[in-house]
């Protein structure tokens, strides 16, 4: 899909780089007649937090699940961290972490008893490492307090902190997380994203699953948008916001001559608060500075402006299921 300013990549990616730490080719799995996702292309950049993002039955669990092995495509190659999936499991998973449609807990265990024996099953903690590597990962997400209590009184929230702690037991390569503030309030919200930003911070790679969109925006760098099975969009998230809008703010303290003297030049501007915006499809943000400034026109700041997560999205999911909804 083209823009005026950019393309939104809706396959892989031809730029030279770092091999990806995920990538699919050609994915496709189907159930009977129904199918669940459609030849998908998409690359997972190393170090990169990906926001996996599309309306409901869009394909994106089913996806995660092809990358974990989880399910086996019906067609199509699946690649993680450098290894073909599900051949080379016992190689890749090690070095990753998952939350993947809600934590499964054993109901009569505490939280931490919960953890043990999850860390038991880690193949890079020997027996004496693991009473502290629960005990971390318990901080990590905010549960230490919690961590003696039967996770069958665990809020929804609580559920979920205890599944990321799991997935966070070891240090990992990469972190798949499907959508990880389910049931959490703000607070608990904002603990998710410091430890996403954490692990970004240390180069780890981190998918995110959600339909949290002011969350997305806040924590991922990068986003792939699935549409009834197919991807549609993929790519860095700053490039994809503004390549849909080519377009300039300019705060000035004269509005209505600004606009005068940017539409004598033949450009498309028009009031907004504080300024104007000026269409980038005709010059570019020098030529507008040099308009203004040569009509003494006052310039305090210019920016490009872009659009807004939830209005690209809604663009690029329009002909989605009726009653399909964001939540931002």
């Amino acid at each position: 899909m083209s823009t005026a300013a950019g393309t939104i990549v809706a396959g892989p990616s031809s730029v030279e780089g770092p091999a990806p730490a995920a990538r699919t080719r050609g994915l496709r799995k189907t159930y009977g007649r129904t199918v669940a996702v459609d030849h998908v292309d998409l690359d997972v950049p190393e170090g990169s937090v990906l926001g996996m993002l599309g309306p409901n039955g869009s394909g994106k669990t089913t996806t995660i699940r092809m990358l974990l092995g989880l399910v086996q495509p019906t067609e199509g190659e699946v690649e993680l961290l450098g290894h073909r999936m599900p051949d080379r499991a016992a190689h890749a998973l090690p070095d990753v972490g998952a939350l993947v449609e809600g934590p499964g807990f054993h109901p009569f265990l505490s939280g931490r008893e919960n953890l043990l024996r999850l860390a038991a099953a880690e193949p890079r903690l020997t027996s004496a490492r693991i009473p502290g590597a629960v005990d971390a990962a318990l901080e990590r997400v905010g549960l230490t307090k919690a961590g003696e209590r039967r996770y069958r009184g665990y809020s929804l929230g609580m559920k979920q902190r205890l599944g990321l702690a799991g997935a966070l037991l070891v240090p990992r390569r990469l972190v798949v997380l499907d959508e990880p503030t389910n049931g959490l309030d703000p607070a608990g919200t904002r603990e998710i994203r410091s430890v996403i930003a954490d692990l970004h911070r240390d180069g780890v790679t981190v998918v995110v699953s959600s339909h949290l969109l002011a969350e997305v925006e806040a924590t991922c760098t990068h986003v792939a948008v699935l549409n009834e099975g197919t991807l549609v969009a993929q790519g860095d998230l700053t490039e994809l916001l503004e390549s849909e809008s080519p377009s300039l703010d300019v705060s000035t303290t004269d509005t209505t001559a600004a606009v005068e003297a940017l539409r004598a030049a033949h450009l498309t501007a028009r009031p907004v608060p504080e300024g104007v915006r000026v269409e980038l499809t005709r010059a570019t943000a020098p030529d507008v500075i040099a308009t203004l400034v040569g009509a003494g026109i006052p310039v305090y700041e210019a920016r490009r402006s872009r659009t807004g997560l939830e209005d690209l999205f809604a663009r690029l999911t329009q002909d989605s299921e009726e009653g399909s909804t964001w939540t931002s």
